[in-house]
C-alpha cells in the first residue's frame, strides 16, 4: 500500500514541477513559490492576485499536479497486474 502511495505522490510532485516549468513564468522570469502558493490574505491581496493572473497560474500548476497524481494511480494499477 505504501509503495502505491509513494508512486502517486511522486507522480503528483512531477506534475507540479512540470506545471511550474510550463506555467510559472511571468514577464520572462519565474514567479517565486512563496508568492505563487501563498493562500489567504485580505481582500485587496486576493483581488491583486486575481487581476495579475497569479490565481490562474496557480490553478494551472495545481491541475498539472492533479493530472500527475491521476497518472500515478493509473500507472500503479496498470503495473500491479
Amino acid at each position: 500500500m505504501s509503495k502505491n502511495m509513494i508512486s502517486v505522490a511522486s507522480f503528483a510532485l512531477l506534475g507540479l514541477i512540470v506545471g511550474y516549468a510550463i506555467f510559472g513564468k511571468w514577464g520572462g522570469e519565474y514567479v517565486s513559490l512563496n508568492n505563487l502558493f501563498s493562500f489567504g490574505g485580505n481582500a485587496l491581496q486576493n483581488a491583486l492576485r486575481s487581476i495579475s493572473g497569479l490565481e490562474d497560474m496557480r490553478n494551472k500548476i495545481l491541475l498539472c499536479g492533479a493530472a500527475g497524481a491521476v497518472v500515478g494511480v493509473l500507472a500503479t494499477f496498470r503495473f500491479k497486474k
